[in-house]
């Protein structure tokens, strides 16, 4: 029995998923795909899996996620799920960068850092000359 384990980053969300033959079932957070909320959560996390068509019909996966908010959780779950149907089955890999390359690459962009003696990232303390 064939088991991949992959992960998948965004923002402040991770997600590690779990790959194992079997009959088509996919979880994330102990919770059925089907029954998934927000619905457009759900949407994005089965993206890779309307791509890959009959490959993930073999194959139960287990997502599980922590961090951040609920849509970059999606996105990180989303990311973890495409990266084990890759490595299940190479021929996938072309399809998904076609696709979206945001399905293997992991996008990189985080929150800035307060500077110090400001007020945010970018804004600098407001001053008066008087």
């Amino acid at each position: 029995m064939k088991v991949i384990n992959t992960s998948g980053k965004r923002k402040r969300a991770l997600a590690k998923a779990r790959l194992i033959e079997g009959s088509g079932q996919i979880r994330i957070n102990s919770q059925s795909l089907d029954t998934y909320q927000p619905e457009f959560a759900r949407l994005r996390i089965s993206e890779p899996l309307k791509i890959a068509d009959e490959a993930f019909k073999k194959v139960d996966i287990a997502v599980s996620t922590s961090g951040g908010g609920w849509q970059g959780q999606a996105e990180a779950a989303r990311l973890a799920i495409a990266r084990a149907l890759v490595k299940y089955d190479k021929k996938l890999k072309e399809r998904f960068l076609k696709y979206d390359r945001h399905l293997l690459i992991a996008d990189v962009r985080r929150r800035e850092a307060y500077k110090p003696n400001d007020s945010k990232a970018r804004a600098a303390r407001q001053f008066s000359k008087r």
